[in-house]
């Protein structure tokens, strides 16, 4: 497949397969257990219909939005995902600068592979960090205070991970950091050879925001061993209300799905949440973030800024919850995909997809901004 050829997330993906070793593949593209949430946040955009209004005068489209005090140029965002040099070389440098081009907002993971700075250096458009919480409370002001004189305006603090999905993909071949693969999971890269060369080609896989902390270059802390021995399990709604003090300014918790869990964020001072469930990768069987999305606007959409991810292929899903009050939409193996298939230039074109998509969708609902977008406009089978 040839980049030009792709036309939607579906040949993303095919064309990503081509190129990745399966046990890499499957990193990205797997859930946890039997991987059922990973395709109901897909799937519960099937029933939810859109109701076009016409002859409502759209020559001209606005869909940029307001979040979290970020101005983006359209409603959807690059969500933080982490290891992205090993989907392709340029990893978050890719998603920077694409990001910036379309003048939408990014995040670098905790477990991101280039330094919050270089990438802040890359797009001085609106960046998160997305953040891990330490058993060493020393260590987590240390990483914020590095975020905040990186210039990163928002912290986006993960709630989801206390401990790792059973992703039993991964577990199949082997696949962790550092690697460890078992005979399937070797005879796979060698099969693929291309993704090897491009990998020794390259300066050393790193994970910067931790090297400092984790010894993971001689092996001596695989990324399974850094969830179940340097994360805390037994965070508290405590421990996060004094870290959005702490902070001090645009504070996001990312994986709430519950009323009250939305409700208790508003409490606290955070100023967004996003419902996610970790595109399926956590716990399998929870609900999806979009199914969530009406119950959990009505509660508290007019206190806090909501988003959502989870499932996203087309624009009509951006409209579709942007209409029941999402205020931006994050975007996850959406440009993962592009990302391992042709690095910066594959996720331009994903970017530019769902712009287009976007816009025309919108035309065809007559709706000239995002503002327009309200319930009137669907409805649930």
């Amino acid at each position: 497949m040839r980049l030009k050829d792709c036309y939607n997330f579906h040949d993303f993906r095919r064309m990503a397969k081509q190129r990745l070793p399966s046990p890499i593949f499957n990193y990205i593209d797997g859930a946890a257990d039997d991987e059922v949430t990973y395709r109901r946040n897909t799937t519960a955009f099937e029933g939810c219909d859109l109701v076009p209004n016409v002859l409502r005068g759209v020559g001209d489209i606005d869909m940029s939005v307001t979040v979290m005090g970020q101005r983006l140029a359209m409603p959807v965002y690059c969500s933080p995902t982490a290891l992205q040099r090993l989907f392709h070389h340029q990893g978050e440098r890719a998603v920077a600068a694409a990001a910036a081009k379309f003048g939408t907002m990014f995040g670098v993971s905790s477990l991101g592979t280039v330094s919050l700075e270089e990438a802040r250096r890359i797009c001085d458009g609106p960046q998160v960090y997305q953040f891990y919480f330490h058993k060493d409370r020393g260590l987590n002001r240390e990483m914020m205070a590095r975020a905040k004189q990186a210039g990163i305006e928002v912290m986006m603090l993960t709630v989801d991970s206390i401990t790792g999905g059973n992703r039993e993909r991964d577990k199949r071949t082997g696949f962790a950091i550092p690697f460890k693969l078992n005979l399937a999971g070797i005879t796979q890269f060698a099969i693929k050879p291309s993704w090897a060369v491009n990998y020794v080609r390259h300066e050393p896989f790193r994970l910067p925001q931790l090297e400092s902390h984790v010894d993971m270059g001689r092996g001596a802390m695989s990324i399974s061993r850094y969830f179940t021995e340097m994360l805390d399990p037994s965070m508290s709604w405590d421990d996060v209300a004094e870290m959005v003090q702490h902070w001090g300014g645009q504070f996001c918790l990312k994986g709430v799905i519950s009323v009250e869990d939305a409700k208790r964020a508003v409490e606290i001072g955070c100023t967004g949440i996003v419902l996610s469930n970790h595109g399926g990768r956590q716990l399998d069987g929870s609900r999806t973030a979009f199914d969530q999305l009406d119950e959990i606007v009505q509660a508290v959409g007019d206190r806090i800024d909501v988003m959502m991810d989870g499932g996203v292929q087309r624009g009509t899903h951006v409209l579709k919850a942007l209409s029941l009050g999402a205020k931006a939409v994050g975007l996850g193996r959406y440009y993962l995909f592009p990302l391992a298939a042709a690095g910066q230039a594959g996720v331009e074109r994903a970017l530019e997809l769902m712009r287009i998509e976007i816009e025309r969708g919108m035309k065809l609902m007559g709706c000239s901004s995002v503002d327009e977008l309200t319930k009137e406009n669907l409805r649930f089978r």
